[in-house]
């Protein structure tokens, strides 16, 4: 069986030595890592803008889009073929709407 080496005090001093590296090196690399997780999620959130702005548009006018889908179905049920009459009016209008935006710009 080998003897236990005489000398505990140095191999303690550099294992405490060694492991406040070891701590510190750990500490650096979180740190790193949360910055990075900072950056990306900046990244994200700029990517992903428009996607987000569209959502909340959707989501101002979503009682009116559902009362507009309610008039529009019931429209249909009544009149079954006045529903494609009424989409081709519903997107000539959009399309007016939209040439109408871009003249005023």
């Amino acid at each position: 069986m080998p003897k236990p080496t005489t000398n505990t005090a140095a191999r303690k001093s550099t294992d405490e030595a060694s492991l406040a590296e070891r701590k510190a090196q750990l500490e650096t690399r979180i740190e790193q890592q949360r910055i990075d997780v900072l950056v990306n999620a900046e990244h994200w959130r700029q990517a992903t803008h428009g996607i987000d702005a569209f959502y909340h548009a959707v989501m101002r006018w979503k009682a009116p889009l559902y009362g507009i889908a309610g008039l529009v179905a019931w429209r249909s049920l009544r009149r079954p073929k006045g529903g494609r009459r009424l989409a081709g009016r519903a997107l000539g209008l959009a399309m007016t709407a939209r040439r109408l935006r871009r003249l005023v710009k």
